[in-house]
């Protein structure tokens, strides 16, 4: 039986937007002024809703999901009708420029807002000398923190060792032209592929040295899709990679959830607000019981990703059928 594209695993599949559509922003970003690029980012959105049915379906299968969540009548509003997927890629083109714009360090880390949540006990350990596990999503333009990792101004006296997962085929295009803007970039990369036994005990070393490892949990491997977690995500059962989730479980480090989200979505005005999230779940115990905590974990994950979600239904960039479940057979 042949597979169709939306049966793909999202690591199969194009980046979103193309390598074309970078290279693009990346020739603009280097020849006009960001508050100029930002006005671009309308015409290019427009370009690219036309022309990739495939976002605009992703995108309406999103929203789709997420309106019976919505109770603000002036947000159901905004995330009704034919044009909400082009309000969405564009969205997602100005998140595109400004983390063009936070790694070739002209972004104004004056523009980012520390909630006050949990970004007080981060500080107080990182100061301490601790390492930490940061689980972040798709959700917003995490750049910013890596922004404010590179240029020193996260209030820790410290330099932070600072150590990324990723799936580097997959955003090979992106990592390369971020190298080509920053090459002074001292942030690590370790494929998400690569991870196994040996590489888990290469973040830990880095974690007991007072570092910080930085994971997304809305991403499933495509190498084994056995180990999933299932849980509901805005109505509907979606596939989380228990990977992640169970590596904190054997990591002997603090585990927190970040989010940086757009103040306003559509606005050539950046401004962005920091959500820091610490997970207070505990991972003593017996093997049985340390997978009913990874499965914990995964579920408080998702529940913040369906807050933040509804708050800013608009800077959820995942552009492929994401409650698709696979068969494990």
């Amino acid at each position: 039986m042949n597979k169709t594209k939306d049966s793909e695993h999202w690591s199969r599949q194009k980046e979103t937007g193309g390598s074309g559509s970078i290279k693009f922003l990346f020739i603009l970003f280097k020849i006009f002024p960001m508050w100029m690029l930002r006005c671009f980012a309308f015409p290019v959105g427009f370009f690219y809703f036309i022309f990739s049915k495939k976002a605009r379906i992703e995108s309406k299968r999103y929203f789709d999901n997420l309106l019976p969540f919505l109770d603000n009548e002036k947000l159901i509003k905004k995330c009704k009708g034919n044009f909400v997927p082009l309000k969405h890629i564009i969205s997602f083109a100005l998140a595109l420029l400004e983390k063009i714009q936070t790694w070739s360090g002209k972004y104004n880390l004056k523009n980012v807002y520390f909630q006050n949540d949990g970004i007080k006990e981060l500080i107080k350990e990182l100061e301490s000398g601790k390492g930490v596990l940061l689980i972040i999503s798709h959700l917003g333009n995490i750049e910013v923190l890596r922004g404010l990792l590179s240029k020193g101004e996260t209030g820790v006296s410290r330099e932070i060792p600072f150590t990324a997962i990723m799936d580097i085929k997959v955003n090979a295009n992106f990592t390369k032209m971020l190298k080509e803007i920053n090459p002074e970039s001292s942030m690590d990369i370790i494929g998400s592929d690569q991870i196994g036994p040996e590489t888990a005990v290469i973040l830990e070393e880095r974690i007991a040295q007072g570092g910080m490892v930085l994971t997304a949990g809305d991403r499933t491997s495509a190498l084994d899709n056995s180990q999933n977690i299932i849980l509901p995500f805005l109505g509907k059962d979606a596939p989380f990679s228990s990977g992640m989730f169970y590596m904190a479980s054997i990591m002997n480090a603090p585990v927190y959830f970040v989010f940086g989200l757009r103040r306003s979505e559509l606005s050539l005005k950046s401004e962005y607000d920091m959500y820091v999230h610490k997970s207070n779940i505990s991972f003593n115990g017996s093997r049985k019981e340390r997978k009913e905590k990874c499965i914990e974990l995964a579920s408080f994950f998702v529940s913040l990703l369906e807050t933040y979600c509804k708050k800013h239904p608009f800077q959820w960039y995942n552009f492929f059928n994401f409650w698709q479940i696979k068969d494990k057979s």
